[in-house]
């Protein structure tokens, strides 16, 4: 009864080599629309000296999407030619019947060593076919990613172009500030900082520089004012908090110096 039941099993996971994988769907990422848009953002980042923290933070993001998507297509690939040497294995074994099993001639430990080693290989075929699945989800999941960072850099450089005699207009206002003392801040961020703090009491705290970072933390020019505890997303009087500072720097923004803000 044992050997009838691995025959049934050989024969049903034997059949599982013939499963087609299936297909992404998600469109890939463009990596010459990618390398063209950051041509566009180097152009603006040097125009206006490196000021544009927004775009530069954008830039890269799509470029780790793209990097995150084209990776998982090649462990995908990887994967997809380990199924099929495994198929081909189990083609070159060839099925396995009653004959082969009990016929006279038949040695039963090399038969049933044969047919042990067929249901291995259609196991591991299985479980790399349920491997694939999960990398092609992920696959889409990365492109869908990569795709949106593309478009929100191609949106961020198409409304600095058209905001440049804007943009221009407050840097030559404010000028351009090198950080100092012992906060590694601007003056105008210290300033900006304190005039803030003296009307939205910071409970969470407030953050403002990342050494090493690319961006305006880096240079001493971004500060964070914390809206909740542990980064989490704020909520009820937190986010009421929130939004009534947004709209005090919109509207206090051009008097003291506000490039841009980031809420929500």
């Amino acid at each position: 009864m044992r050997i009838w039941r691995l025959v049934a099993v050989v024969a049903v996971l034997s059949g599982l080599l013939g499963l087609p994988f299936p297909q992404p769907a998600s469109a890939d990422p463009n990596p010459a629309e990618l390398r063209r848009l950051t041509k566009q953002a180097a152009r603006l980042n040097d125009l206006y000296r490196g000021q544009i923290q927004s775009l530069e933070e954008i830039r890269i993001q799509a470029k780790n999407a793209t990097d995150v998507s084209g990776d998982l297509e090649a462990r995908l690939a990887a994967a997809k030619a380990d199924v099929a040497n495994i198929a081909q294995q189990a083609y070159i074994t060839g099925p396995m019947d009653a004959v082969q099993l009990f016929g006279t001639d038949v040695d039963p430990y090399k038969a049933l060593g044969q047919a042990a080693n067929m249901s291995y290989m259609a196991r591991e075929r299985v479980e790399r076919v349920e491997s694939i699945q999960r990398l092609i989800e992920k696959s889409k999941e990365a492109k869908l990613n990569a795709n949106d960072k593309i478009a929100k850099l191609k949106k961020e450089i198409k409304t600095l172009q058209s905001k440049r005699r804007d943009i221009e207009r407050l840097l030559a206002k404010y000028g351009f500030q090198q950080p100092g003392g012992a906060e590694g801040l601007t003056p105008r961020m210290i300033a900006v900082r304190a005039e803030i703090m003296q009307n939205f009491p910071m409970k969470y705290g407030v953050g403002c520089l990342r050494p090493g970072d690319p961006g305006e933390h880096g240079k001493g020019r971004a500060c964070d004012f914390m809206m909740s505890r542990g980064g989490t997303m704020a909520s009820g009087a937190d986010a009421d908090r929130g939004d009534a500072l947004a709209e005090w720097l919109i509207k206090n923004g051009p008097r003291i110096g506000v490039m841009y803000i980031i809420w929500k």
